[in-house]
């Protein structure tokens, strides 16, 4: 994943005929992007609200399609970025059409959609990618050459509430952000999910902690909220070579690590100035707008010229995390509730029995 910003991952004129499906508040960058990475091989979007559709045309000077049905005979490739419940009907409309996929995550609502997708990706032989930005910032970026067998992960993802996303728990709308980067970095499987959470502000979980112990030994701690007076995105990395500390929301991160020509038998005789054995490292990683990048790989992957960033695949994996998660809290509230009534019930029948 380094050195994005230096990689030609297409041309102009290898570009596919594209388009966005959904131009609401992630949507409308979509299409912004794509119209500046495809010129006029960028064909238009669809939105299902016609106002907000000329809205959009008129800004970006790009043409609205008045239905799905149109933009998708104009295309080869669209970029689905509509409410998390309409991914798959979206999606699975276009790869019956045989076009390639983006879709923004997460995935689907359902492991059922995410595999239903998969198999018909495969079938019409044509890429689908999920929209896991993370993965593209500039801070991970930079990280990835300095990552050799993290042992424990700490993450902290916390924003101000925002009505978009807000159909789903967010474990889906924020937390599978992280679940994406972690099992990134850890690369092994889950083995066992502790997790809590609460609704605040929406039927859904607005706030939500997990504990992931993955199969080689790691262990992850993730907190997301959606309903935090602070932006704060923190990612803390810590391995046998040292610790790796990550601000997301700034693309900018430290690597500490013990000095090579330090002997750790020094510290056990006197105390010593910490500069004296840590070596701090600045991350550093070209310039570049994550979706930006993103958006152009996924290009660059349908001409043939690199891998796809993120494959249905993965995204599956997170949205197969996020589920556990969101199954675990779901079991420890039912627990909870239990217990309650059953000291309830005992309290009752201590008063009927004095009685």
């Amino acid at each position: 994943m380094t050195g994005l910003a230096d990689q030609q991952w297409f041309s102009r004129a290898s570009a596919p005929r594209v388009g966005v499906v959904g131009a609401g508040g992630l949507g409308v960058h979509h299409v912004r992007i794509l119209r500046d990475l495809c010129g006029d091989r960028f064909a238009g979007f669809v939105d299902e609200n016609p106002a907000r559709a000329a809205q959009v045309a008129a800004q970006y000077h790009v043409t609205a399609y008045p239905s799905l049905d149109r933009l998708l005979d104009d295309v080869e490739a669209v970029s689905i970025v509509v409410p998390t419940t309409a991914h798959h009907a979206v999606a699975s409309v276009a790869l019956s059409r045989g076009k390639h996929v983006f879709v923004e995550k997460p995935f689907t609502v359902t492991l059922a959609e995410a595999d239903d997708l998969l198999q018909q990706a495969e079938r019409a032989g044509v890429m689908l990618q999920v929209g896991h930005v993370e993965r593209f910032n500039r801070a991970v970026r930079a990280a990835m050459p300095f990552i050799d067998g993290p042992r424990f992960i700490e993450s902290d993802r916390l924003a101000p509430f925002n009505p978009r996303g807000s159909d789903v728990a967010v474990v889906l709308d924020l937390m599978i952000h992280d679940l994406d980067l972690v099992h990134t970095l850890v690369g092994s499987p889950v083995t066992d999910v502790q997790a809590m959470g609460v609704p605040v502000l929406t039927p859904q979980l607005d706030i939500a902690n997990a504990r992931l112990t993955f199969a080689n030994g790691a262990v992850a701690n993730i907190t997301a909220s959606r309903v935090s007076r602070e932006r704060l995105r923190k990612l803390r990395i810590f391995q046998r070579s040292g610790y790796l500390s990550l601000d997301l929301a700034a693309g900018t991160g430290e690597f500490f690590r013990l000095r090579g020509d330090f002997d750790p038998m020094q510290l056990a005789r006197a105390p010593r100035a910490l500069e004296e054995f840590v070596e701090r490292v600045v991350l550093e990683a070209p310039e570049g707008e994550p979706l930006v990048l993103e958006l152009s790989q996924f290009l660059g992957a349908i001409a043939g010229r690199n891998p796809v960033a993120v494959t249905g695949a993965e995204g599956r994996e997170a949205l197969e995390a996020a589920l556990r998660i969101v199954s675990a809290i779901e079991q420890a509230h039912a627990k909870m509730r239990a217990d309650e009534a059953a000291v309830s019930a005992a309290a009752a029948h201590e008063g009927a029995a004095r009685a």
